[in-house]
């Protein structure tokens, strides 16, 4: 299978709907000409034209609103925030328009809009610009929440949001788009991963780490390390998404090895693993072997110094200093 990289993918995905449905446009600050800032609409504005790729102003409210406008019109809209940071100054747009749109309509009215870009610490970028809101917005009932972590998961899971009626709010990683995996080739067929399917990224018998994300590949590196230097098995799953949530796919792997920590880039206080938690207390309780333990962000602000930043962000290092202390 070839390999190609997080950001292709993720281009392929949108070129893939772009020929399959006329309705779907992509719209966002420098996704056109420019080429996208992370360079991921690459070369689609060249080819689709000033319809279909669309630059617009620098207002995440006037544009996401706009979309959410279009969408109840037919417009299948992919909006691109360059920091999901800046939803703030369209939370109105995002949450209580979009997520309200079909409940209050008596299901009348869709809402098929994605908003995608990255949303991570580890760039040194400050703390205004490295949130990870995921938690935030799958707390909202009709919002659709996914995080991809290899190239394949970010184009299949892209191109079932896109198709989705829902809104679907992607959690990129500004880390991952230059990484590269297998992606079967649309050669191959049209290759869609549902919303709200995780996946057992290593198979492991002593423990699991449940992660989403980047915090996936930190933990299949401590899972390398663990078993090289420990003799501890680690089973990775990776959510996928976050809203809906795998909540078998959690439970089997939890009955399967007894022992948990879930890695979570997020804050710890009502983060994804807060959630994760309490599903687990309430639904296996009976078949862990010890505490539930989490390594999460260090609960402050993201930190601008790079090295201080590697440590406030979950790393192998401290994973497997976890896992030790219930394995």
């Amino acid at each position: 299978m070839r390999e190609i990289s997080y950001r292709e993918a993720l281009r392929e995905a949108f070129d893939e709907e772009l020929e399959r449905d006329e309705n779907v446009v992509l719209l966002g600050e420098e996704v056109a000409e420019y080429n996208g800032a992370y360079k991921v609409t690459d070369g689609l504005w060249s080819k689709w034209g000033s319809k279909r790729i669309v630059d617009t102003p620098i207002s995440e409210a006037g544009f996401i609103g706009m979309g959410v406008g279009a969408s109840m019109l037919g417009v299948r809209p992919v909006m691109e925030l360059m920091f999901w940071s800046f939803h703030s100054v369209a939370f109105d747009q995002l949450v209580n328009n979009a997520a309200n749109m079909r409940y209050m309509s008596g299901g009348l009215c869709n809402c098929p809009i994605v908003v995608r870009g990255p949303a991570n610490g580890g760039t040194s970028v400050g703390a205004t610009h490295s949130h990870t809101p995921e938690g935030l917005f799958a707390a909202f009932p009709g919002l659709k929440v996914c995080s991809p972590a290899t190239p394949a998961d970010a184009k299949g899971l892209m191109k079932a949001a896109i198709r989705d009626n829902d809104p679907v709010y992607v959690m990129e990683n500004t880390m991952l788009y230059g990484n590269k995996g297998p992606v079967p080739d649309p050669s191959e067929g049209d290759f869609v991963i549902p919303l709200g399917k995780a996946e057992v990224k290593r198979e492991g018998t002593d423990i699991s780490l449940i992660a989403h994300g980047r915090s996936v590949l930190r933990s299949l590196e401590a899972a390398e390390i663990l078993q090289s230097e420990h003799g501890i098995s680690c089973e990775v799953l990776d959510l996928r998404s976050i809203r809906p949530l795998d909540q078998d796919a959690i439970m089997e792997t939890v009955k399967k090895t007894n022992r948990v920590v879930l890695v979570d880039e997020s804050k710890p206080f009502c983060g994804v693993s807060s959630q994760i938690t309490t599903l687990i207390q309430e639904h296996a309780f009976d078949h862990l072997d010890a505490p539930i333990k989490r390594v999460c962000s260090l609960d402050a602000p993201a930190i601008y110094s790079q090295h201080i930043e590697d440590e406030q962000l979950p790393n192998p290092k401290r994973i497997v200093a976890q896992v030790l202390t219930i394995a």
